[in-house]
């Protein structure tokens, strides 16, 4: 089986796909056979790589293959029967060709198929190391969680019993050629391979994700929520990096300004994933594409490691619920012997730590509850949450001082 698994997401237009495709190529130099996957259905990995690229895996350079993922290829490949029945079903309703066509595309099948070509090359072992470049964070995450919904839906879309479906189904196809049994059996031989790589991919030992980001306001915090949801999730964040970080000898007075905004989030990228492993890469001036480029991008990640590592394989973040009442854990080493204050507004913890400040990003629904009371032991930072009563100060930030 493959040895490893890394995922890069982060905001759309950070450059995850240029992280993603200068790894590829650094690890396959080092005599890794390599697979790299763009699951993005804006695909740009071509054109980072610049080489033609198709549904299937492609070889690109020695030990490296490339393979953009295709919906429409993919269904043709492994939900024929499922669409079969989807399309007819539609037509039956009165609904156009070409709109049964699209409607036949259901939500999440395009994040299922990479999933299902991510569990054959998995399962093969005929790659060292597979890389996906993953959609947006947003998606992501919608990639992340499918196994598990899709498992929800099946027991809610057939909750009657498989020799039922089969039976009647079988019945039903030698009548009207609709292959409901054929369908239902597909299904589920696909959702049992979509749990075999759930469990890949939450295994930290195998699979590694790779926050992208710029040090811009908007991407640090959808960078902030989306390791959130990922810690929250259980999934291993190993690192961080930083791209097109501008020099700060810039002489255009014109930059001023930005060059100090910028500082300002890299100190906040570091308070907000610290100790995760924060690479940097300098802004190149130009486009990246092609084999020099690249090589130049995966000189300044990761020098002279081994992109292969996992370079940090801790839990910093964790949410339990014990008898109605939440409790957050954040790793936060000597926070107890120094002074700091915590306080919640809405959706955000704000800790400060003597002159550094750290903002968590709750889930959504922890909006709803109040810190209540917190305590420090072993390096890690326990907040309690409870809901709060009906009354007008339950709006009030929740402030606490150690």
């Amino acid at each position: 089986m493959a040895k490893r698994i890394l995922l890069f997401t982060g905001k759309g237009g950070v450059g995850k796909t240029t992280c993603a495709a200068a790894t590829a190529l650094k690890a396959a130099q080092r005599g890794y056979k390599t697979l790299v996957i763009s699951s993005d259905p804006a695909h740009s990995l071509a054109d980072a790589l610049d080489q033609q690229l198709g549904p299937e895996p492609r070889q690109v350079q020695p030990n490296l293959f490339a393979q953009e993922v295709d919906l429409f290829y993919s269904m043709k490949k492994y939900w024929g029967n499922i669409r079969e029945l989807l399309l007819l079903v539609f037509k039956w309703q009165g609904i156009s060709e070409i709109a049964a066509e699209e409607l036949a595309a259901l939500p999440g099948m395009g994040e299922a198929s990479a999933l299902l070509w991510l569990e054959m090359f998995y399962s093969s072992g005929e790659y060292d190391l597979i890389i996906i470049d993953s959609a947006p964070t947003g998606e992501t995450l919608t990639f992340l969680t499918l196994p598990q919904v899709t498992e929800w839906w099946l027991t809610q879309a057939f909750p009657f019993q498989k020799l039922a479906v089969q039976t009647v189904g079988y019945a039903v196809r030698k009548t009207t050629g609709i292959p409901v049994d054929k369908g239902y059996l597909e299904l589920k031989t696909l959702f049992e391979k979509l749990k075999i790589i759930h469990k890949v991919l939450s295994n930290p030992e195998i699979t590694s994700i790779r926050l992208v980001m710029n040090p811009e306001k908007m991407v640090v915090q959808e960078a902030r929520r989306a390791y959130t949801y990922l810690q929250l999730y259980g999934y291993g964040v190993d690192s961080v990096i930083v791209n097109r970080i501008l020099p700060e000898t810039l002489s255009d007075p014109g930059w001023e300004k930005y060059l100090e905004a910028q500082q300002g989030y890299l100190r906040e990228i570091h308070n907000s994933f610290s100790p995760l492993p924060i690479l940097t890469i300098p802004h190149l001036q130009q486009e990246v594409f092609g084999q020099e480029l690249l090589e130049q991008i995966a000189e300044q990640i990761y020098a002279e490691r081994d992109p292969t590592e996992i370079f940090f394989n801790e839990k910093t973040y964790e949410l339990k619920l014990e008898d109605g009442v939440y409790f957050l854990h954040l790793k936060l080493p000597f926070a107890g012997e120094m002074n700091y204050t915590l306080e919640q507004y809405g959706e955000q913890l704000v800790i400060q730590i003597q002159n550094q400040r750290r903002n968590y990003l709750l889930p959504t629904f922890l909006s709803y509850y109040r810190a209540v009371e917190h305590h420090w032991k072993d390096n890690w930072l326990t907040v309690r949450f409870e809901a709060p009563p009906d009354s007008p100060e339950s709006a009030a930030p929740a402030s606490q001082t150690s």
